[in-house]
């Protein structure tokens, strides 16, 4: 395979996750009758562009499809960093009612839905029908298409050029990183701004997140890598900040390398150079992952064993896309783990790809009252921990298995 972005051959192993199906095919009771298709899922790295990337083993329509499960705005956190994104946007940029906000992945309006209470003109662009039909609903209009430069051409030729893109979490989901990236330089107005979001693979390098690693996800990001990208296609970063969301995401802001007038923040070489301080231009960096991954996926096998033979009880929480990498990998099936709560109504009666364990809804935590409850989205554990306070009541307990078993 070679490099996505600068077609160098790719020989630097990042880590091999074995395989595991896509990890947002929820399955119906019906599917649990059939096979699953299972993909190898083993990461790389590029030593000329440093972009570390998954290897291709199927289309992206076999991860995106129609029955998307994964809805933005059941996460309240998340909401409050999309309306407080908007809110700081809008006075940067004085938006106003003459002005376009283009969100590339509207998901299902958990972000354009601030926008357009501001009476700010909003378009997204979705390609999943499910998320597309739950933003529709919120009054948004969608695209329901994959973004890239046609489709920019086209939605320019129509008079709509954006102030402002923002693109969240979706840089890492495309197959074609260029096109794509290209497409925002020629989305934007003369002197529009493109915002994207992403975690950031400092952080799942320092700190174990290799559950964020799937099928789904063909990048994997630091902002060296994003520099070389952007300007190759015309779209220099012009700002960076760390953000907290995801286990600690990267928001860069850039603007067309023609007409952008923006003045380039120290915080982009800072940045820069604490990258190049923790190696990631080093191939000595990328080689601890792999062991991490296997002692966090022992340490989670030996707690649930342990809770088994105690006659204890264990409930997951969050049937989310990294849980399913996670238990994926460490071979847990329903014996260990019997069921996931979750709140998306998309996902309860389904069952987990891979494990087949049952999505079920909240009010099994207040019947059963499990003696320990495994968040797998552990960057929601605050949140979690907040929602389900109820559970202490019976003496419950929560783990995490990432970055280390903790049980509090």
């Amino acid at each position: 395979m070679n490099c996505r972005h600068c077609g160098a051959p790719l020989a630097l192993p990042l880590i091999d996750l074995g395989s595991s199906p896509p990890s947002n095919s929820y399955l119906s009771r019906a599917a649990l009758s059939f096979p699953e298709t299972w993909y190898p899922l083993r990461v790389a790295v590029c030593e000329t562009c440093w972009l570390v990337q998954t290897e291709d083993f199927a289309k992206r329509d076999e991860f995106f499809s129609g029955e998307y499960a994964y809805f933005s705005s059941f996460s309240t956190s998340w909401l409050r960093h999309s309306e407080a994104y908007v809110a700081n946007m809008t006075n940067m940029l004085g938006l106003g009612p003459q002005s376009l906000v283009v969100e590339v992945a509207a998901n299902d309006g958990y972000l354009l839905q601030y926008v357009t209470a501001r009476g700010i003109g909003a378009l997204g662009v979705e390609p999943t029908a499910s998320t597309a039909a739950a933003a529709r609903e919120k009054g948004i209009e969608i695209v329901e298409e994959f973004f890239g430069a046609e489709l920019a051409r086209l939605l320019v030729s129509e008079g709509r050029a954006a102030d402002l893109t923002a693109a969240n979490n979706v840089l890492a989901h495309v197959p074609d990183i260029n096109d794509f990236v290209a497409g925002f330089a020629i989305l934007l107005k003369p002197n529009g701004v493109a915002t994207f979001e992403f975690p950031h693979l400092v952080n799942l390098v320092q700190q174990h997140q290799f559950d964020t690693i799937y099928h789904e996800h063909y990048s994997y990001l630091s902002l060296t890598a994003v520099e070389h990208i952007f300007v190759a296609n015309g779209l220099p970063v012009f700002d960076v900040e760390e953000v907290g969301t995801h286990g600690g995401s990267l928001r860069v802001y850039a603007q067309r390398a023609d007409t952008g007038t923006r003045p380039v923040s120290p915080r982009v070489a800072a940045l820069l150079e604490a990258e190049r301080i923790a190696g990631i231009a080093t191939p000595a960096y990328y080689t601890r992952l792999q062991d991490q991954a296997e002692t966090i996926a022992d340490a989670l096998n030996d707690f649930l064993i342990d809770v088994r033979r105690q006659g204890k009880s264990v409930a997951g929480y969050g049937a989310a896309a990294k849980g399913n990498t996670l238990l994926n990998f460490a071979g847990i099936r329903p014996h260990l783990l019997p069921w996931v709560v979750d709140r998306n109504p998309a996902k309860l009666g389904k069952f987990l790809p891979g494990s087949r364990i049952p999505v079920v809804g909240e009010e099994r935590l207040r019947e059963e009252r499990p003696d320990y409850i495994l968040i797998l989205p552990w960057n929601l554990r605050d949140e979690v921990t907040q929602q389900l306070s109820y559970a202490r009541e019976w003496g419950a307990r929560f783990v995490t298995a990432i970055p280390e078993l903790v049980v509090t």
